[in-house]
């Protein structure tokens, strides 16, 4: 199986496929309301779609904010996970924060039960969990 990562922006011709894919797996999979999966940062922030042998299977993207860089709605159709493409994407989107980091903070919010795929992946978590969306959350930090 082949994975490859699509660096795209909001709007653009895969702008479509990725709100599909987030729509899929947060608010019918996981009963985020849409009006809190959809906010004001999409046009700001670089976006990820990932194929797996050419079938779009996840999404991912990141911004800045005042505490760092932020990775979020790290999303894979349930039919695609278990094949590597969830790491594919965090590997993407390191790939083009690492360099621009400059020191500063590299984080996510981590539904609960990912943790031990992001800690694989190089993240630590730190402070207490919190609810987001409704889901159980807790905040990680890039250590590499």
């Amino acid at each position: 199986m082949n994975i490859t990562v699509k660096k795209t922006t909001y709007g653009d011709d895969l702008w479509s496929t990725i709100k599909e894919i987030r729509y899929e797996v947060f608010v019918v999979e996981q009963k985020v309301d849409e009006a809190e999966e959809y906010d004001e940062f999409e046009s700001e922030c670089p976006h990820f779609l990932a194929f797996l042998d050419s079938l779009p299977a996840g999404t991912a993207r990141w911004r800045q904010s005042e505490k760092g860089f932020k990775l979020e709605r790290f999303a894979v159709l349930e039919n695609f996970r278990k094949f590597g493409v969830g790491s594919a994407l965090v590997k993407a989107v390191l790939a083009e924060v690492l360099p621009i980091s400059e020191g500063r903070k590299i984080y996510l919010h981590a539904q609960v039960q990912a943790l031990p795929f992001y800690q694989k992946l190089g993240f630590e978590p730190f402070g207490d969990e919190f609810i987001e969306a409704e889901i159980l959350h807790r905040a990680m930090k890039w250590v590499g």
